[in-house]
């Protein structure tokens, strides 16, 4: 079917057959290779709308008061050395693994998929995760933290050394001509993928979540407490952009929706809730007010069951209940209250729709 446009003495033909078979051959992989980037019409509905919730829900790190956090760390009394040294370890992890998962959705990822607005929504993934990364250094000078302790945090203590090389190795694997029409190359992508949605952002990034934001709702350090809520909406989004781009690529590739694989990532997970629980005992070393240690523990075994049945897999610890439900409400950020003038600071642009995913907690 054609379409002609009569402008003045020209007349163009536009191909309707031409353009649908292009739709057509839009993938999450070996789709159609193009340099035009052309939207429309979309086939990934759901990309472009996380794309618009997470624009809407765009935030600036400097836009948050630090007073009071600064206050309570000058103040030897304001806080106990637990409660210090969860903040401590909270920026020295967060400081680097931010970092880690946006170079690996801009150096394979995005590089890998095809479909133009799963480019896009990666985009903004990974600028996101540049505004997290920010956000922990305004963190870090604010309080006068030395950013070589960040530094030698990454180095000296095992349990966050481990959790980085849990994921930095399978990244680093991936980047390499890979031919993506083999099975076991469309496994590694897929792993990728769950890896670091699921079992990194979705699962190891929780455990410290909770302690800060325990935190904060006992007016401890409620500068860094808001922007951990800011950052714990935008990491619901991106866990639900990479559950996506998952099943689509499941979808798409069933050759690789094996027994042996679905197994394989389930040890995947497994593995990452056991490095998590050493790491949280290592942020958690005695039980603090409000803070329990086996609490959080418990939570990331809940957690990481939730995100294994989000992709179609069977749970580790099947009937394992929330401990922490409070986690939760801390999603609800709308509108909030600043801290010294009591004006109502809004995040969320008004023409948007509020989209919020209290369902990944």
């Amino acid at each position: 079917m054609h379409k002609s446009f009569q402008v003045g003495s020209k007349t163009f033909i536009l191909d309707q057959a031409k353009a649908e078979a292009a739709f057509a051959a839009k993938k999450v992989i070996n789709g159609r290779e193009s340099m035009t980037f052309n939207l429309l019409p979309l086939k990934y509905q759901w990309a472009y709308d996380l794309y618009r919730t997470m624009k809407a829900n765009h935030w600036e790190p400097e836009d948050v008061p630090m007073g009071k956090d600064i206050e309570q760390w000058r103040d030897e009394k304001a806080v106990s050395d637990i409660e210090r040294w969860i903040i401590r370890m909270g920026i020295g992890y967060f400081s680097a693994a931010e970092g880690i998962v946006g170079d690996n959705i801009q150096h394979v990822v995005r590089e890998l998929v095809t479909a133009p607005e799963l480019k896009l929504v990666l985009g903004r993934h990974a600028h996101e995760e540049n505004i997290h990364a920010d956000s922990l250094l305004y963190m870090i000078s604010s309080l006068g933290i030395n950013p070589h302790e960040c530094e030698a945090m990454f180095e000296d203590i095992p349990t966050i050394a481990k959790k980085n090389a849990f994921v930095v190795n399978n990244s680093r694997n991936l980047r390499r001509d890979l031919d993506l029409t083999q099975t076991e190359n469309k496994k590694l992508l897929a792993k990728n993928i769950f890896l670091f949605g699921q079992c990194m952002e979705g699962t190891q990034f929780y455990g410290l979540f909770g302690m800060i934001l325990s935190l904060y709702r006992q007016n401890k350090f409620p500068g860094i407490g808001q922007m951990f809520r800011y950052t714990l909406r935008d990491e619901s989004n991106h866990i639900e952009v990479f559950r996506n781009l998952f099943m689509d690529l499941v979808e798409e590739n069933r050759d690789i929706w094996t027994t042996e694989f679905k197994e394989e990532l389930r040890a995947t997970m497994a593995e990452a809730v056991a490095l998590e629980k050493e790491f949280i005992r290592d942020c958690l070393p005695a039980d603090s007010v409000g803070l329990s240690k086996n609490e959080f523990l418990t939570y990331i075994d809940y957690i990481a069951d939730r995100r294994l049945e989000g992709c179609g897999l069977a749970p580790l610890n099947s009937g394992v209940k929330n401990p922490l439900p409070w986690l939760a409400e801390m999603m609800d950020i709308k509108k909030e209250q600043n801290f010294f003038e009591g004006r109502v600071t809004e995040y969320q642009k008004a023409s948007s729709i509020n989209q919020t995913h209290d369902d990944d907690l």
